[in-house]
């Protein structure tokens, strides 16, 4: 089990999934889960921001020598793949519009051909 509040990041191709493949199936709606991914990474990444501000404060204000650099190069990273994540899913978001919005022309434009008795060539008639 993870830690509460923490949440893990992979990219697509860590899944297996190559690049321009998209992640849906028939039946999933993917569409409808993009917007929650991308907030879910926007919240992450303030997080990260957050945590990094008080971890360099805490290194201003420690009387002690105590070297947190490490921890905010490495949190400064983990936000660079959250933002790169995020920029992978909004493309993938207007893709899958696109697509969608091609998808419902064309069968708009079947329907209306049916519905009006002509068919295109080489298509089964009534």
């Amino acid at each position: 089990g993870g830690r509460p509040g923490v949440v893990v990041v992979a990219s697509p191709s860590a899944w297996g999934v190559p690049e321009g493949v998209g992640f849906s199936s028939p039946g999933t709606d993917s569409v409808g889960l993009l917007p929650l991914c991308r907030e879910s990474q926007v919240e992450l990444r303030e997080q990260i921001d957050n945590l990094a501000t008080e971890l360099c404060r805490i290194n201003e204000d420690q009387k002690v020598a105590l070297d947190l650099d490490p921890y905010v190069k490495k949190l400064l990273n983990a936000r660079r793949r959250v933002v790169l994540v995020n920029n992978i899913l909004q493309n993938a978001q207007e893709r899958l519009r696109r697509l969608n919005h091609s998808v419902a022309k064309e069968t708009a434009r079947r329907r209306a051909m049916l519905d009006s008795g002509v068919y295109p060539p080489g298509s089964p008639s009534k």
